[in-house]
C-alpha cells in the first residue's frame, strides 16, 4: 500500500528541474535520489515534506502520515545548545518535560558518546552535527524519513554507523535519500530515482545496478533515435527522387507517393526523441606538467606529532614515486592531515621540513584541503583567478563558465557559490597551477557523482602522481593503486582498503 503518492510533479525555477514525475512510496521502500548538483534533489524532498510548493502536480499522503525531513544545514538557534538539548527541543513542550528519555534512546541507537551529549552543537564536528539533525527528526518518531546528503562531513566510522542504523529501522518506515555517495546508496537503498528535467526513470535496484540499467536504456534510446532519423533521411531521399520523376513525367500518382513519403518522414522525426544528455554542472580537468624525477618524496622514518608535540605515529622508510596514487587511511585523529601538511611543507618550504622528509626540488604542488580554505568566501571567482594567474578578463570568464560558474556569479562573493561550484572552482585553480604532484584532502566533498567520476577519470588519464585522503569508498577503490594505513602508531602499506573499510563498518575504527 502506498503511503505517499506523487503524480505528475514538476518544479520550474529559471528552467525545469523536473517535470511529469510520478512516484509511489510504500512501506519498505529505501529510495535513492540521484541528480547533479542543483538539479532538484533538495527541492523534491522539501516538496514531499510540505515546505515547498511545486509548480505542477500533486502529492498525497496517507491519512495521519508524519514525515521527518533531515536537511543539510544546522539552524543558528541550535548552535548554543548541547547535543542532548538540541534533540530535546524538537519534541513538543509536554513531551520534552515528561519524556526526555526518548532523546537518550535515540542517541544510544546512534552510538553517541556520553561525553558529546553535553557539548555545545557549535563545538561538534560537522559529522556529529549531521547526526544531531538526524536525531532531532527521529526522536519524534516519523512515519517516513527524508534524508538530504546525510553523509556530508561524516568519516568512515560514522557513515558505517549511519548505514547500520538505517538498515535496522523498522521496515514499515520508508526512507528517501538524496546522496552523491555511491557506496552509501548501494548499502542502504533498494530503489533508485534518477531525477531529470523531463522523464525521471526509477529502477527497483540499488545505485550501481540501477546506473548500469539506466546506461543501457539511454544507449538503447540513442540507437533507436539514430535508426529512426536514418530511416527518415532515407524516406526524404526517396521522396526527392520520386518528386523529380513525377515532375518530368507529369504523374499524379508519383506526386501523391512523394507526399506520403514526406509525411512518413515527418512523423518519424516528430516522434523520435534523442536519448537524455546530462547537462554538465561544470567540467573538471586536471593538468600534469610531469617531472623527470622517479622518486618524488622520501620519508625516512618521519615522526608525525600533534601541534603540541605529542607523538602520533612513525612512517618507517617510505617513498612516493612518479605515477603513484596513494590513499592515506586511518581513523580520525590518527594524524592523516598532519602528514599531508608535513609533505606540503617539504615541497613549498623545505627549510622548515624535518630532515627525515625530503621532496625533489622539481615538484610543483597542487594542494586542496577539504574546507577549500585556499578560496576566500569574500573574494569573487573572477578576482580569485586574476590574482593568481595572468589570464586576461575574457579568458578568465570563459574558464569560469566552463566549470559551472556563470557570468551572473563571477563577480559575486565565492561564499555565495554552491558547494559543487566552489569545489569545481578549486579544481580549476589547481589545473591552472600546472602541478606535477597533488595533495588532495577529501577532494570529492561537495562533488556530485558526475564530478566524482570526472575527477577519477582525470587522475587516471593524466597518470597523476598524488597522495589523497578520502572517506569516499567508491572513489578510493577506483583511484588508489597504493594504500598507506596508520595503525598502532605506525604507517604500513596494505594491499587494498577493504579490511580497513570492514573495520570501520564493524565499529573498530573510531
Amino acid at each position: 500500500m502506498a503511503l505517499i503518492n506523487i503524480r505528475n510533479l514538476g518544479v520550474s525555477l529559471s528552467a525545469p528541474l523536473f517535470s511529469s514525475l510520478s512516484l509511489s512510496v510504500a512501506s519498505g521502500d529505501r529510495i535513492g535520489i540521484v541528480a547533479a548538483n542543483g538539479r532538484g534533489k533538495s527541492t523534491l524532498l522539501r516538496s514531499i515534506a510540505g515546505s515547498f510548493d511545486p509548480t505542477a502536480g500533486e502529492i498525497t499522503r496517507s491519512r495521519g502520515l508524519t514525515v521527518g525531513h533531515v536537511e543539510q544545514n544546522v539552524p543558528a538557534s541550535l548552535l548554543p545548545l548541547s547535543f542532548h538539548d538540541a534533540v530535546l527541543s524538537a519534541l513538543p513542550a509536554d513531551q520534552a518535560e515528561n519524556e526526555s528519555w526518548r532523546v537518550d534512546i535515540v542517541l544510544d541507537s546512534l552510538d553517541v558518546p556520553e561525553v558529546l551529549r553535553t557539548r555545545a552543537v557549535s563545538e561538534l564536528s560537522g559529522g556529529w552535527q549531521r547526526l544531531m539533525l538526524l536525531a532531532r527528526v527521529w526522536v519524534s518518531e516519523p512515519d517516513a524519513l527524508l534524508l538530504d546528503e546525510p553523509t556530508n562531513h561524516l568519516d568512515l566510522a560514522k557513515i558505517a554507523r549511519l548505514e547500520a542504523w538505517l538498515n535496522a529501522l523498522p521496515r514499515d518506515v520508508p526512507v528517501l535519500v538524496a546522496s552523491h555517495d555511491r557506496a552509501f546508496l548501494d548499502a542502504t537503498t533498494n530503489r533508485t530515482l534518477f531525477l531529470r528535467p523531463e522523464q525521471s526513470p526509477i529502477f527497483a535496484l540499488p545505485y550501481s545496478r540501477a546506473r548500469a540499467a539506466l546506461d543501457e536504456v539511454d544507449a538503447s534510446e540513442e540507437r533507436r533515435y539514430q535508426r529512426d532519423m536514418k530511416v527518415a533521411q532515407q524516406l526524404r531521399r526517396q521522396a526527392a527522387k520520386l518528386n523529380n520523376i513525377g515532375i518530368n513525367s507529369g504523374s499524379d500518382l508519383l506526386t501523391i507517393k512523394t507526399k506520403q513519403l514526406k509525411q512518413r518522414a515527418e512523423r518519424l522525426e516528430d516522434a523520435a526523441k534523442p536519448a537524455h544528455q546530462e547537462r554538465s554542472a561544470g567540467a573538471i580537468r586536471l593538468a600534469n606538467r610531469g617531472t623527470h624525477a622517479k622518486i618524488l618524496v622520501t620519508l625516512d622514518d618521519v615522526q608525525v606529532e600533534t601541534p603540541d608535540g605529542t607523538p602520533l605515529f612513525r612512517t618507517g622508510k617510505r617513498w612516493i614515486c612518479q605515477g603513484d596514487r596513494i590513499v592515506l587511511l586511518g581513523e580520525n585523529g590518527a594524524g592523516k592531515t598532519r602528514l599531508v601538511n608535513l609533505i606540503r611543507t617539504a615541497i613549498e618550504e623545505p627549510s622548515r621540513a624535518p630532515e627525515t622528509l625530503k621532496a625533489t626540488p622539481s615538484l610543483v604542488l597542487g594542494y586542496s584541503d577539504q574546507a577549500l580554505a585556499g578560496l576566500s568566501d569574500e573574494e569573487t571567482p573572477l578576482a580569485a583567478l586574476s590574482r593568481r594567474f595572468s589570464l586576461g578578463d575574457q579568458r578568465a570568464r570563459s574558464l569560469l563558465v566552463g566549470v559551472g560558474v556563470g557570468i551572473d556569479m563571477q563577480e559575486k562573493a565565492i561564499g555565495r557559490l554552491s558547494g559543487g561550484q566552489k569545489a569545481r572552482l578549486a579544481m580549476l585553480v589547481l589545473r591552472l597551477k600546472e602541478p606535477n604532484f597533488y595533495l588532495l584532502d577529501e577532494p570529492t566533498n561537495h562533488l556530485d557523482i558526475e564530478g566524482q567520476e570526472a575527477l577519477e577519470t582525470e587522475l587516471l588519464r593524466n597518470e597523476t602522481s598524488c597522495l589523497l585522503v578520502s572517506h569516499d569508498r567508491s572513489f578510493v577503490r577506483n583511484v588508489g593503486d597504493r594504500f598507506w594505513l596508520i595503525e598502532k602508531r605506525r604507517l604500513v602499506e596494505v594491499e587494498d582498503p577493504e579490511d580497513f573499510f570492514a573495520s570501520a563498518a564493524a565499529g573498530d575504527v573510531g
